[in-house]
């Protein structure tokens, strides 16, 4: 795997202004899954093999931070069959990549209310996350039993314990003490969030992140997600003006 295309096609975008942090909102398995008269476990079975294939290409072009919607807070409520499907699913994934992240320098991270995972998830979670801590060419985030809404919950009970313990003056209450006290703290937010599958709207997630963040959502089922609609995304990303709420001096 290089760390960069060595010869970018005419249609590719320019790896200099690449956006240092996408978000992916991966939809679409069960339905695809559906069209074809499958399982919805085939369809998240397929979904797995796209997730490789688009953390090989961030890898590849450079990109530093990638964050993959994998398990949300309202999955729980999926039948039990599916989300044990899906567990079970994870622990594959993480198995099969685990040597493949550490040797191409990608570090794993995982946001959410992961106590709520299954022990033998999470303990192969923390392995992975300890092999890879001290890696540096790409940080891959996985939003596991994560919600927007729990994480912005949980961080106002870390900052009403700060200013209950003294530590903290409600008058000195920043965004950057939000950001600083939320899953994502020291990480840039995302620049790009991508989601498939067709449906306008955000689903509980990065709430607070995505406040600037340019959207692009694709009819493309997750399973059928290519490299090649990737990098349309990511050109289509550098030919937008992103002024976060300022106006056009020119």
């Amino acid at each position: 795997m290089n760390s960069k295309l060595s010869h970018p096609g005419p249609g590719d975008p320019d790896l200099s202004k690449l956006p240092s942090h996408i978000a992916i909102i991966m939809d679409g398995n069960g339905r695809w899954a559906k069209q074809r008269l499958m399982n919805r476990i085939s369809g998240h079975e397929k979904g797995a093999g796209v997730v490789r294939r688009i953390v090989r290409t961030c890898r590849e072009i450079g990109v530093e931070i990638l964050t993959l919607y994998a398990f949300s807070t309202e999955n729980w409520q999926r039948p039990k069959a599916e989300v044990a499907a899906l567990m079970d699913l994870l622990k594959r994934f993480l198995t099969s990549e685990s040597k493949e992240m550490h040797e191409n320098n990608i570090r794993l991270n995982s946001i959410g209310q992961t106590h709520r995972l299954p022990e033998s998830v999470r303990d192969l979670l923390r392995q992975n996350m300890e092999m890879t801590a001290s890696n540096t060419g790409m940080v891959l985030n996985l939003a596991l039993s994560y919600g927007g809404r729990a994480e912005i919950v949980d961080m106002v009970k870390q900052v009403a314990t700060h200013v209950k313990n003294g530590r903290l003056e409600p008058s000195a209450i920043t965004p950057e003490i939000v950001s600083d006290n939320l899953y994502t703290r020291g990480m840039c937010d995302p620049d790009l969030l991508i989601r498939t599958g067709g449906d306008m709207r955000i689903s509980n997630f990065l709430l607070w992140q995505i406040a600037y963040a340019e959207i692009f959502v694709t009819d493309t089922l997750w399973p059928e997600f290519s490299r090649e609609e990737f990098m349309t995304i990511l050109s289509d990303f550098q030919k937008r003006e992103r002024r976060f709420g300022r106006i056009d001096q020119t």
